[in-house]
């Protein structure tokens, strides 16, 4: 490797003979690289190199930059022909070989290969100054010292494995910066799941390693192209960077550039003038003068990545190659994210058109659900939940895991959950239910002669006369019941004592169990994914999930489900799905609100909620912190899903519930703190510090974001 690792001129390792620079009639790395049989390499065939790596090798040997890859443990060698001229008589049995082998003593010299080998073990890249080097430029000639700054970054594949290291020797700090920010790309962008996280990925690489004053990527929609923007100097923050990008849709023009070069698979470089001019949509873009446009051209994708500057600008062949690199790893990123979301979108659809889309609505029992996808969200699973009214006025509740994350999985879930229904709705008593399910999946298992379809099931039903709910369990977690304390005494939880019972599918036999909902009180069914953890025990997942149930402010079923499905820390690999009813203390008021996606949208809302909470009597400060949450909430859904919203709320004697709801696809919202004032965070930051609790529920057609505040608070 390229460099001395900060050791005294004195100390600085010699390298082999230079050949001097490539020669017409000698073999390039590349074609090196072509013929080489790797089937007989830790690599293996080409053919089935990871995508991350193959991407990898190939900015390696397109780089104008001496680079070197070394894959593995063993650290085998693939570098590109400048690097070939730093290593000399190495070259090139050196390539395909592990570098201990090729490199002998010298690859044990201080600041050799030790570097690489830390880098890889400790998993931190690894910059280093401008080093010495003692190189001998051709056969003959005296040595000479040669100056130049490495840079060392991991590699990951597609599945986030350390799949070995990359250096790269450059002889200024800007250009190794740029290479190691690519290296860098590589691994963000392996770790992009959709077309936004891709977005957020391109731009903020775009402005960090090239300092620029614009930059936009486009991907094709539809018959047109659709783009998203940074521009120098915008304020963002944590929030801002990890909420969705806002797209805005290109005009068919053949002279705007991003769309010429999309069409047209050509780069283009402008170093003065005005590219934009034509095109420009607002003074931003009116104030380029150099431009860079590079196509991003798959078999399904057609898009285009741009950078631009205020100032004249001349694009060097090194810069040019860097950035034809970054546009194709960009380019294989965009195509995989949308094959995910297409795939994702199914499989959600799959899932939640099997669930419930509205849960009844008691006079005096509240009810809410939620369900978020494990795994990496790519595949239907088979954890399901249920509330239904019965003939005679009782709620049926129902929460069940069918096990398996495919397509088959979430088929058995919904014959489990229509038998359930068709059953109850027929005769209740949960003993007899879960034994009509028990033969449906004995017989589900002998038709597809496969024994192992694995169900359980928790059923209860609630009598809403006097709170009582008659539970019956088939190999299920017990539910938690929330007691919210009386005489002022703080709320406690516990397991609800459940008999315990086999799994559907055995010809097991099951009791049931009583347990009576108090004014105040609730009870939360949950999967297995809620409490389970690699490396954990399961009780130190229900100890938790009791523990956050005990502490949570209210009693509130949406309240509940948001803070179950976050109360064990760590990632699950499983589908996480969760029931809570509520037995409200008293009536509640509640009032609805249809929002036209118009710029007038959240003005209404402040008007109708100001009108209803000074009607209910809702002290001041409680109207005035809701209806600034509500409006920024309004606002997020209106901008960034596009549809219209429907804002609820609901007024008890000791809170008050607000709901936005919309119907389009702007992800998932995340909390976050924001300590900078931007254009888009702050509504989340304001909804952290105003509100008691809050949180997001995704749904068939959409998703909710609501808020909580107590009105006991104002008192304090």
């Amino acid at each position: 490797m390229a460099g001395t690792g900060g050791v005294s001129p004195s100390q600085t390792p010699t390298l082999p003979t230079q050949p001097g620079a490539m020669t017409p009639g000698r073999i390039g790395c590349a074609e090196i690289v072509r013929d080489l049989a790797w089937e007989h390499t830790p690599l293996g065939p080409r053919d089935r190199w990871d995508p991350a790596v193959t991407a990898t090798v190939e900015l390696v040997l397109t780089s104008p930059m001496p680079m070197a890859f070394c894959f593995g443990d063993r650290f085998v060698l693939i570098y590109n022909d400048a690097y070939a001229d730093l290593i000399g008589t190495l070259h090139p049995a050196a390539m395909g070989r592990p570098a201990a082998d090729s490199f002998g003593e010298l690859w044990r010299s201080p600041g050799i290969g030790g570097v690489v080998e830390d880098v890889f073990r400790s998993g931190q890249p690894f910059l280093e100054p401008e080093t010495q080097l003692t190189v001998v430029r051709a056969e003959g000639t005296r040595p000479e010292q040669a100056f130049f700054t490495r840079g060392h970054s991991l590699v990951r594949d597609s599945h986030g494995t350390i799949a070995g290291v990359l250096t790269v020797a450059a002889e200024t700090t800007q250009v190794t910066r740029r290479l190691q920010n690519l290296s860098e790309l590589t691994s963000r962008l392996a770790a992009a799941l959709t077309v936004d996280d891709v977005a957020r990925v391109v731009l903020g690489y775009a402005m960090a390693s090239f300092d620029v004053d614009l930059c936009m990527f486009a991907v094709d929609d539809g018959n047109g192209f659709r783009a998203v923007r940074r521009i120098r100097g915008e304020m963002l923050d944590e929030a801002d960077e990890r909420l969705p990008p806002v797209w805005k849709r290109l005009s068919d023009d053949p002279h705007a550039p991003l769309v010429a070069s999309a069409r047209a698979n050509r780069p283009s470089f402008v170093p003065d003038g005005e590219p934009l001019r034509a095109v420009a949509s607002d003074r931003h873009e009116r104030r380029i003068r150099a431009l860079a446009v590079l196509p991003l051209r798959t078999a399904s994708l057609k898009g285009s990545l741009s950078i631009g500057y205020r100032a004249a600008h001349t694009w060097l062949p090194a810069e040019r190659a860097l950035l034809n690199a970054a546009a194709q790893l960009v380019a294989q990123a965009a195509e995989r994210a949308r094959r995910f979301e297409a795939q994702h979108g199914t499989a959600q659809l799959l899932q939640r058109s099997m669930l419930p889309e509205h849960l009844p609505e008691l006079e005096r029992f509240r009810i809410a659900a939620r369900y978020d996808v494990g795994v990496d969200g790519n595949a239907a699973g088979g954890d399901f939940y249920d509330a239904f009214r019965l003939a005679d006025g009782r709620l049926a509740m129902v929460l069940g895991d069918v096990a398996g994350h495919d397509v088959r999985a979430a088929a058995v879930m919904g014959q489990v959950r229509a038998a359930l229904r068709a059953l109850a709705l027929t005769e209740p008593d949960p003993p007899g239910v879960l034994a009509g399910l028990d033969r449906l999946v004995t017989s589900l298992g002998a038709e597809s002669r496969n024994e192992e379809i694995f169900v359980t099931v928790v059923y209860g039903v609630l009598d809403p006369a006097d709170g009582t709910i008659t539970l019956a369990s088939a190999g299920h977690p017990p539910p938690v019941l929330r007691r919210a304390g009386l005489g002022g005494e703080p709320p406690t939880a516990e397991l609800v004592k459940v008999p315990p019972g086999a799994p559907l599918g055995l010809g097991g036999r099951w009791q049931t169990g009583l347990v009576r909902l108090e004014p105040g009180d609730s009870i939360l069914m949950f999967s297995d994914g809620v409490v389970e953890r690699r490396g954990r025990a399961l009780n130190d997942g229900l100890d938790a999930l009791v523990a956050v149930a005990a502490g949570a402010s209210s009693g509130d079923p949406r309240n509940l489900c948001s803070l179950a499905t976050t109360a064990v820390p760590g990632p699950t690999d499983d589908d996480v799905a969760v029931l809570a009813v509520e037995r409200a203390v008293a009536l509640s008021r509640s009032a609805t609100m249809l929002v036209a996606a118009e710029p007038t949208g959240p003005s209404r809302v402040r008007q109708w909620m100001t009108t209803w909470l000074r009607e209910w009597t809702v002290p001041e400060p409680v109207i005035s912190s809701a209806i600034l949450c509500t409006s920024e909430l309004t606002t997020n859904a209106l901008l960034h899903a596009g549809t219209p919203a429907q804002v609820h709320i609901d007024l008890n004697a000791v809170r008050l519930l607000v709901s936005v709801a919309d119907t389009g696809t702007r992800g998932s919202v995340i909390r976050a703190h924001t300590d900078t004032m931007s254009s888009r965070g702050r509504g989340l930051g304001l909804i952290e510090e105003l509100s008691d609790s809050w949180g997001t529920d995704p749904s068939v057609r959409g998703s909710t974001v609501w808020f909580e505040l107590l009105l006991r608070s104002t008192s304090d």
